[in-house]
């Protein structure tokens, strides 16, 4: 049965069928982020397994990820001839809902590094090295407003404009499967372990369940946000495999557990706590639903 979220506009352009649009959301994907990984490959802004190098890189790898945004925002305009509030740009207290995102993507990943260490998985080496250095605390500063920008144009293109294409050709569960499993796709690396591939999809479907909830994208943008500068910024660990090379906000954790525990190469992201919360947290989503 077909579904409307966000909006109940009607499109005056062409819907893709649902199976075809994980697919075009792939190859909007790399052809527009193409260029910029060149860019970071001629540089030498990467790692030999893809990530970037440093907050330099980072911010490099922000040029892709803006031409991603345009690149699908020029899809809903002119090929699907609807708008940009149609594909989860809407609703009220925008800026109120961000920041609310952003405060539980903080606190969630503080809570996952908390218990790693609470486990024996993480040993604190140093506490927050980043103050001793005016250099590092404006980097840091900066990589929040960058992973605002690339975790805002994920949510954009995923859990905004494909999820609600999924939805008006089908229905929400397949919304939530093709979304999900297009966002685990473009994460994914020859290196990556199946816990670590899990881990993505569950991620995914948290965000999917959050903006069922919210009928809206800003507090997911920010949660997403918070989450991922975090992770990278206040312990010293990876995120997503990437490491920011800057000192710790809140704490340098050296990893001394297992990597089911400590997530290894992958950060945080990787442990089973992380697994256990985000699926506690789609629990608590639906129940909210089903109650309200």
């Amino acid at each position: 049965m077909t579904q409307m979220i966000f909006s109940d506009e009607t499109p005056k352009g062409w819907i893709p069928p649902s199976i075809a649009a994980p697919f075009i959301c792939i190859l909007l994907v790399v052809i527009s982020m193409l260029p910029g990984d060149i860019t970071l490959g001629h540089l030498g802004l990467t790692e030999p397994m893809g990530p970037p190098r440093g907050p330099l890189g980072f911010f490099v790898m922000l040029m892709s990820f803006t031409a991603m945004g345009l690149a699908v925002a020029g899809w809903v305009r002119w090929v699907e001839k609807r708008s940009l509030a149609s594909a989860g740009l809407c609703g009220e207290k925008r800026l109120k809902r961000f920041v609310a995102g952003l405060a539980i993507g903080v606190a969630m990943m503080g809570a996952i590094v908390a218990a790693i260490a609470l486990a024996g998985g993480y040993r604190v080496a140093d506490l927050a090295p980043a103050f001793a250095s005016p250099a590092a605390l404006g980097w840091i500063a900066l990589l929040l407003a960058g992973f605002i920008v690339q975790s805002g144009v994920e949510e954009f293109v995923f859990r905004g404009w494909l999820f609600s294409a999924v939805m008006r050709r089908w229905n929400m569960t397949a919304a939530f499967i093709l979304s999900s499993a297009a966002f685990t796709f473009v994460h994914f690396s020859p290196r990556a372990t199946l816990p670590e591939v899990v881990m993505t999809f569950a991620f995914a479907i948290f965000a999917c369940i959050w903006v069922r909830h919210s009928n809206a994208i800003w507090g997911v943008m920010g949660w997403h946000a918070g989450w991922n500068w975090f992770g990278g910024t206040g312990f010293d660990v990876p995120i997503t495999g990437m490491d920011t090379g800057l000192p710790a906000l809140v704490a340098k954790m050296v990893p001394v557990g297992p990597a089911w525990l400590t997530g290894g190469g992958e950060g945080p992201e990787g442990s089973v706590f992380t697994l256990a919360l985000l699926t506690a947290g789609s629990l608590r989503l639906l129940w909210l639903a089903r109650s309200r």
